[in-house]
């Protein structure tokens, strides 16, 4: 990305709004597995709820302008199937052009806003299903995070509910990120011991009417056989914690890959900021981790 596209985008911003529905007509869009096996999605929607950190880094996604960098370079890579983000990120990604043939999911509630008091208050602040629909795209991602002590997830299940059945009436993917939460005296964390994991994936697949375009997105955790019995629904890897080695998040990523109900990877972080700053390489090797497994 230039200074000169930059400037571009601003300027379309403040005086041509109107070019943005003129670009999102004329994208050329793509079926949801297009014969392969398995995906690899990027994951860019982090800032919109105050997640700026990556390894002790705090502003180091701040940089809207390396973050776009960062981003075409990963979907230009072979094998690179589409990209989780909000309206912001995927508006000054449409302009790029660089949305041609990929799958596109917005996030759509950001509002449980990180290390907040009302975190587990994810409300819906982004997208909704009929402004998906309306761009073009193939669906909405939706964090799921359940805090048994915090009357806000009541609220949380319900929106999210909701948003499943919305996109599901419309033929559109519903990415759902389930977590059982709880803050044990500090900010809200996420429990990810096997028997947690398990019974977020059965109320997360239990959400909205149909289910038959439900995804779930799950972390990587001991166990996962046991997760993976607990649904039929399509499930897609997250990347994980940034901080830990490459060497070891790809080997996680490939023992698990290659059992039955895994579909592929949706990662942001790890692969958008890899240790040795090299996004291409980060990138191929999860490309290459997620083809091998669909053999």
């Amino acid at each position: 990305m230039t200074e000169l596209d930059l400037r571009e985008l601003r300027e379309i911003r403040a005086q041509r709004p109107e070019v943005l529905a003129e670009a999102a007509a004329r994208r050329s869009r793509r079926p949801s597995f297009d014969g392969r096996a398995k995906l690899t999605i990027v994951a860019a929607d982090h800032t919109a709820r105050g997640v700026l950190a990556v390894r002790g880094a705090p502003g180091a996604m701040a940089d809207r302008a390396d973050l776009l960098r960062r981003l075409q370079v990963a979907l230009s890579r072979p094998g690179v199937d589409g990209v989780v983000a909000t309206a912001d990120v995927l508006d000054d990604l449409l302009l790029l052009g660089a949305l041609e043939d990929k799958l596109v999911l917005g996030s759509m509630n950001r509002g449980g806003l990180h290390r907040s008091s009302f975190e587990a208050d994810d409300r819906f602040t982004a997208y909704d299903a009929r402004t998906l629909e309306a761009m073009g795209f193939d669906g909405g991602k939706m964090l799921c995070r359940v805090d048994l002590t915090d009357a806000a997830s009541a609220a949380t299940l319900e929106a999210c509910g909701r948003a499943v059945t919305e996109l599901a009436q419309r033929r559109m993917v519903a990415m759902v990120e389930p977590f059982i939460a709880h803050r044990a005296g500090g900010p809200l964390s996420n429990d990810l011991g096997t028997e947690a994991v398990v019974r977020s994936v059965t109320i997360a697949s239990g959400l909205g009417a149909p289910s038959v375009y439900t995804w779930l997105k799950l972390p990587v955790v001991d166990g996962m056989e046991e997760v993976l019995a607990a649904t039929t629904l399509p499930v897609f890897l997250l990347g994980g914690d940034p901080d830990v080695a490459p060497e070891t998040t790809y080997a996680r990523w490939a023992s698990v890959l290659s059992i039955p109900g895994v579909r592929g990877l949706v990662v942001g972080r790890t692969l958008l900021y890899p240790a040795d700053g090299d996004v291409a390489g980060a990138v191929d090797s999860a490309v290459s981790l997620v083809m091998d497994s669909g053999r």
